[in-house]
C-alpha cells in the first residue's frame, strides 16, 4: 500500500512540491510541474519531458543540465493536463523551440499534442517524441506505436546529452527518434501497485505466478506464467529483448549496449542485482559489452512488484550521449562543464498575459461565440445522465460528466475572456484550454484542442461571415482526427464528425452556414447510431470488445446532438 500521504487527490501535488524543496538547485515549481532551477540558455532547445505521477524518478526527477528542462507532472498514473504541460514549456522554452517527450500512451499523445498545438500557434517550433520501447505490446515491425516504459530513461538522457552539447531542434530530434528506435524492454510483475488511499491493488498476480509483459500505469501482464528464479527470470528477459538485437554493421551498431535492470517499485536492490548478475553473463555470451549499466529503480509504478530490463543497441553517437556528464536530483552522471548557469527570476504564469487587443467588429463575434458556449453546456448539462448511460455500457461510464464538466469550463472561461475584452480569437483559445482542463480525459482534450484549433479561423481584429463557421469547424474536426488519431470505423466521434464534415462542404454555398451544420447533423447522428453495430477499436471501449456491440459510441452521440444544437440556434 501507499503509506504517506495526505488528501490522495492531493499526491502528486504534494509530491511536486517537496521534491522542489528538497533540491532548490535543481527544480522549481511552476503549474503543472517543474522546470530548471536556472534559465535556458537562449536559443537551446528545450526538453520538455513528463506523464503522469507514481513513476519517481521519472519525469520530475530527471530535470537538470544534460537531460530535461521541464517536466509536466500529472496526476497519478494520468497524462498531465494540455494547460500544465503548456505551462511548463512555456517556461522552459528560450527561443530554441522545444521537444515534447513522453512514452506512448493515448492521454499523453492527446495533452502533450493539444499543447503543441496551442505553442506552435504562438509561433514557437514543437517537435514530439514518443517512447515506445516495449516489446510485448505491438510487433517489432511497428516498434512507434508501442508504449514507453523503462526506455524512456536512456532516450531522454541521450537527447539532453546532445541539445547540452550544443544540437539544435533539427539535430536533437532526429537523435532522440533514433535512441528510441534502438531501445527494447521487456518486464515482468509479480503484484500491481496500489493508489494512495486504495483499499487494494490494481491487480493481483496469483501465488506462484507472475504476469509477463507489465506496463507501468498499473497494467498487468499480457499473460500469466509460473515464477521462475532470479536467473529463469533474466533469462526470459534477456532473450525476449535479444530477439530483436540489429545487425551489426560497420559504421553503426557493433554489439555494444546500454542496460538498464529496473525495479518498479517493491522488487529492491540485492534483488536487481542477482538479476543484473545473470543479465550481463547472458550478455556476454552473446558477444554484447554492457556501457555504463544502470540497476536500480530507475522507472516506478509506486508499490508495484516487478523488474524489467531495457537495452539500447548502441552506436558510437549514441554511446558518446549516453555516457555524457549529466546532472538532476535523480540521476547523475560525471562533471557537468562548468558554465555560467543564471538563476531562474521570471516565470511564466497562466492568465499573465495580457489580453490582446481587439476590433469591435471581433468582440461582437466572440460575444456570439460565448452564447453558443452557453448553450453546448446547457446541452451537456441536459444530456448528461443519457450520456454517462451509454458511456457506462460501451466505455468507463465518465462521457456525460466530462462533457458537463468541459462545456461549463469553457463556457466560464468564455465570460471572463469576453469582460477582459477578448476578441474571437483569443475567447476561443482560452475557452478550449478551460475545457480541457475542467473536463480531463480523452473527450476534453480532443474538444478544447478543436476550440483551439477552430480560434485559428478568426481574428482579435476582424469581423467574421460564414465561410468562417464553416471553416472554423473543419479545422475542430481535423485537429480532433490529428491528435485522436481515429478513423471511421474505429467506434468514436470521428465515426460522426467525419461524414458531417464531409456533407457539410458538400451542402455550404456561400451564405448558408447554418443549413450546411442542419444537413451535416442529421448524417452525423445517422452515422452515430450505427456505431451502435461496430466493435471499438480505439478509446477505452476497445477492451470491451465484443461486448460495445449494441450500444453506440457516447462520444460520436454527443458530438451529433452539439452540431443539431449549433445548426438551429443559427438558424
Amino acid at each position: 500500500m501507499t503509506y504517506l500521504f495526505n488528501d490522495p487527490a492531493a499526491f502528486a501535488t504534494d509530491a511536486v512540491a517537496g521534491l522542489a524543496a528538497a533540491h532548490p538547485d535543481h527544480v522549481a515549481v511552476v503549474h503543472g510541474g517543474v522546470v530548471r532551477a536556472t534559465e535556458t540558455p537562449k536559443g537551446q532547445p528545450a526538453l520538455v519531458i513528463g506523464g503522469g505521477s507514481g513513476h519517481y524518478p521519472a519525469f520530475a526527477g530527471w530535470v537538470g543540465p544534460g537531460m530535461g528542462h521541464g517536466a509536466p507532472c500529472g496526476n497519478v498514473f494520468a497524462s498531465p493536463s494540455t494547460s500544465q504541460v503548456y505551462s511548463v514549456a512555456r517556461n522552459a522554452e528560450n527561443g530554441g523551440g522545444v521537444i515534447l517527450g513522453f512514452g506512448n500512451y493515448a492521454g499523453d499523445v492527446l495533452h502533450f499534442g493539444g499543447a503543441a498545438e496551442k505553442l506552435r500557434a504562438e509561433g514557437i517550433d514543437v517537435r514530439i517524441v514518443k517512447v515506445s520501447d516495449d516489446i510485448v505490446s505491438n510487433t517489432p515491425e511497428n516498434h512507434r506505436d508501442r508504449r514507453g516504459i523503462a526506455g524512456d530513461l536512456p532516450v531522454f538522457k541521450i537527447a539532453g546529452a546532445a541539445i547540452e552539447a550544443g544540437a539544435d531542434l533539427d539535430e536533437a530530434e532526429r537523435i532522440a527518434v533514433k535512441a528510441n528506435d534502438a531501445t527494447r524492454s521487456f518486464g515482468v510483475a509479480f503484484d500491481g501497485p496500489t493508489l494512495p488511499g486504495a483499499e487494494d491493488a490494481l491487480f493481483h498476480v496469483e501465488d506462484g505466478q507472475m504476469g509477463v509483459g507489465l506496463g507501468i500505469h498499473g497494467e498487468p501482464g499480457v499473460r500469466d506464467e509460473p515464477i521462475g528464479t532470479a536467473d529463469e527470470i533474466a533469462t526470459l528477459l534477456v532473450e525476449g529483448v535479444l530477439a530483436e538485437q540489429p545487425e551489426r554493421v560497420e559504421g553503426g551498431y557493433q554489439g555494444r549496449a546500454a542496460v538498464l535492470v529496473n525495479g518498479l517499485g517493491t522488487v529492491k536492490y540485492e534483488e536487481l542485482f542477482i538479476v543484473y548478475a545473470k543479465v550481463a553473463e547472458l550478455l556476454e555470451a552473446a558477444g554484447i559489452t554492457p556501457v555504463r549499466p544502470e540497476v536500480g529503480e530507475l522507472i516506478t509504478s509506486l508499490d508495484m512488484a516487478g523488474v524489467s530490463l531495457t537495452l539500447v543497441f548502441l552506436d558510437e553517437e549514441l554511446e558518446q550521449h549516453w555516457l555524457a556528464p549529466v546532472d538532476t536530483p535523480a540521476f547523475h552522471r560525471g562533471a557537468m562543464p562548468q558554465v555560467d548557469r543564471p538563476r531562474r527570476t521570471e516565470f511564466w504564469q497562466a492568465g499573465a498575459d495580457e489580453t490582446p487587443a481587439s476590433s469591435e467588429e471581433s468582440r461582437e463575434v466572440a460575444q456570439q461565440i460565448a452564447g453558443v458556449l452557453d448553450l453546448f453546456e446547457s446541452v451537456c448539462v441536459r444530456e448528461e445522465a443519457e450520456l454517462g448511460r451509454i458511456d457506462a455500457i460501451a466505455g468507463d461510464g465518465d462521457h456525460g460528466q466530462g462533457m458537463a464538466y468541459g462545456t461549463k469550463g469553457a463556457a466560464a472561461a468564455a465570460k471572463a475572456a469576453l469582460e477582459a475584452g477578448a476578441g474571437a480569437r483569443t475567447l476561443l483559445v482560452r475557452a478550449g484550454d478551460a475545457w480541457s482542463e475542467s473536463a480531463g480525459g480523452t473527450s476534453g482534450a480532443l474538444w478544447g484542442a478543436a476550440l483551439i484549433a477552430a480560434a485559428s479561423i478568426f481574428d482579435d481584429q476582424a469581423g467574421s461571415e460564414p465561410r468562417n463557421i464553416v471553416d472554423a469547424i473543419d479545422a475542430g474536426i481535423d485537429a480532433i482526427q490529428r491528435l485522436g488519431g481515429a478513423q471511421v470505423g474505429d467506434k468514436t466521434m470521428v465515426d460522426a464528425a467525419a461524414p458531417f464534415r464531409t456533407t457539410m462542404a458538400e451542402t455550404f454555398t456561400g451564405d448558408n452556414a447554418a443549413k450546411a451544420i442542419l444537413a451535416g447533423a442529421s448524417v452525423a447522428r445517422e452515422a452515430a447510431d450505427a456505431t451502435a453495430d461496430i466493435t471499438a477499436a480505439l478509446g477505452r471501449s476497445r477492451v470491451l470488445g465484443e461486448k460495445s456491440i449494441g450500444t453506440p459510441d457516447p462520444g460520436a452521440i454527443s458530438f451529433s446532438i452539439l452540431m443539431k444544437e449549433l445548426g438551429q440556434h443559427l438558424s
